[in-house]
């Protein structure tokens, strides 16, 4: 019992020193961000120039320009330090798996930061532009925008961080296809229970209930799930055939 209590004790310690390693990474990431927080607004203001969107964001109080730095600075460190999480996570449940297992998770780490990159480029390139254009453009003339400062940065970096975390579907479907969890045609005949996690998601990460900003995020979202179960199904069709040549091979 006792070395049971110690285990427990060494695992405990365990995660309180990676949480200390990411709150440290994270805190320095913060400060590079707020070092950095103007350059990257106008970074986040683009998107709305490219769709010809005369953009001027004010604030209310005094204490605003802060907080809006600050948020920004919190946007940003959660993307830097994305590596640095992904890492000490993958790193203390690596005890628990198999070797088979934790080729599959650390080999997918450069994917999953490289899809979540992907997500929020096809966010600031495509979706933010379309999006906006059509959301300013049902004022119709008739009434004038006072955007405020933090409004428009919660938006535009909320929905870049759900469309960065969207892209992660195909990968996860590749994961959870591999490791033999589920199979392509059981997540297929799923799809109604899908979308509905889909829609919850969505609702969850975007900054207001808007329904407009929630099927921006799940659609693509349910594209890449019904596509990513394609592909899925192609890879487990050519793994089982590779086993099975292997097998006539050995038997040969």
């Amino acid at each position: 019992m006792a070395e049971l209590r110690m285990t427990f004790i060494e695992h405990l310690e365990e995660l309180r020193r990676r949480i200390i390693v990411v709150f440290l990474a994270f805190l320095v990431a913060v400060c590079v961000g707020y070092f950095f927080s103007w350059e990257i607004l106008d970074f986040l203001k683009r998107p709305a120039t490219m769709a010809d969107i005369p953009l001027n964001l004010y604030y209310q109080t005094v204490l605003e320009p802060f907080m809006v730095r600050f948020k920004i600075a919190l946007y940003a460190a959660l993307v830097i330090t994305l590596p640095v999480i992904l890492y000490e996570i993958l790193a203390y449940i690596a005890p628990a798996l198999r070797k088979r297992e934790k080729r599959l998770m650390y080999g997918s780490l450069f994917f999953i930061i490289a899809f979540f990159l992907a997500g929020a480029a096809f966010c600031y390139l495509y979706i933010l532009p379309v999006g906006l254009n059509w959301l300013v453009g049902q004022a119709q003339g008739r009434i004038s925008p006072v955007l405020m400062a933090g409004d428009y940065v919660g938006l535009v970096a909320m929905l870049m961080l759900a469309l960065g975390l969207t892209f992660e579907t195909p990968l996860l479907v590749w994961l959870v296809v591999r490791l033999g969890i589920v199979t392509p045609r059981r997540l297929h005949r799923g799809w109604r229970y899908a979308v509905v996690a889909i829609m919850c998601f969505a609702a969850l990460i975007t900054p207001d209930w808007n329904p407009i900003t929630m099927v921006l995020v799940a659609a693509p979202m349910f594209l890449l799930y019904e596509g990513s179960i394609l592909f899925a199904a192609l890879g487990k069709r050519a793994a089982d055939r590779r086993r099975r040549e292997r097998e006539e091979e050995i038997e040969a």
